[in-house]
């Protein structure tokens, strides 16, 4: 039996409790703000070899306006001109760098520099995210403001999760978000990032963590399903080390700095197209 299946009816038997624990948790749960600062940005490649305790191998100098600059050049390590990646993050609270101060700690950040560090060229980044967004204001509002990209990654999901929406309806509303997004970026290839494993969040109480994990675990189909019956769509399974200290900000549900770390290491090995290091 499939997991979208198993969430339903243990929503309906344990509604109760449910509703008791997610109102405990929207109480007491703070509200922290999108990550400051520009929306896009450079990240210039200055050591392929050298990382340390798994820091960046890449230096970012954000500047506001760059993004998606059709034969842009950056710099390649001993000052000469490199041709750019371009990266877009698209979505909700994770992508819009909630539990960080600025995008250098958020997803784009760390996402832009793990590209940067295994391609050997430069990575212009931006960011056309919003928290509290679902799929569908996503492809209203936030798809229009992509620039031209290589790669799109749509971080999206857990607002569906929240509010209860139906895997069947989920699947026609990302297709259109993907059909969208190459209404506005022809041919380029879609990255969806998987769920995050939810039923392992320990800020969560049980069962509502559990239930939360089978409807997760039910969307995370939905992506990939949606993934393999289009063309240059990826799905990219989020395989994040959620237990360990320091993973999430101080809301205990999205990730802190280090969570973002974890998570782009993971991301950038499905990111198609990357060009060669020279």
């Amino acid at each position: 039996m499939s997991a979208e299946w198993l969430a339903s009816p243990a929503t309906v038997a344990l509604a109760p409790v449910l509703a008791v624990q997610g109102l405990r948790i929207r109480r007491g749960t703070p509200r922290l703000p999108e990550a400051a600062g520009p929306l896009a940005g450079m990240t210039d490649v200055i050591d392929v070899t050298g990382r340390a305790d798994g820091a960046s191998a890449a230096e970012v100098s954000e500047t506001p306006g760059v993004a998606g600059v059709a034969g842009a050049v950056g710099t390649l390590p001993g000052g000469e001109a490199g041709p750019v990646f371009r990266l877009a993050v698209l979505g909700e609270s994770t992508a819009a760098g909630v539990g960080v101060a600025t995008h250098d700690e958020g997803l784009a950040g760390f996402l832009a520099r793990e590209a940067a560090a295994r391609t050997g060229r430069p990575v212009r980044w931006q960011v056309a995210a919003r928290s509290g967004v679902n799929t569908r204001t996503t492809t209203a509002e936030l798809v229009p403001l992509l620039e031209p990209a290589d790669v799109v990654v749509v971080a999206l999901g857990v607002n569906e999760l929240l509010e209860l929406n139906r895997p069947r309806r989920f699947r026609g509303e990302l297709r259109e978000l993907v059909a969208a997004v190459r209404r506005r970026l022809p041919g380029v290839p879609v990255v969806v990032a998987g769920m995050p494993p939810v039923g392992r969040f320990p800020a969560l109480p049980q069962p509502l963590r559990a239930v939360l994990g089978l409807r997760a675990r039910a969307l995370d189909h939905v992506m990939r399903d949606v993934a393999r019956d289009a063309e240059g769509v990826v799905h990219a399974t989020a395989e994040v080390p959620v237990e360990i200290a320091g993973f999430f900000a101080s809301d205990g549900f999205h990730p802190s700095a280090t969570g973002y770390r974890h998570w782009a290491e993971a991301l950038v090995r499905a990111l198609p197209g990357l060009p060669a290091a020279g």
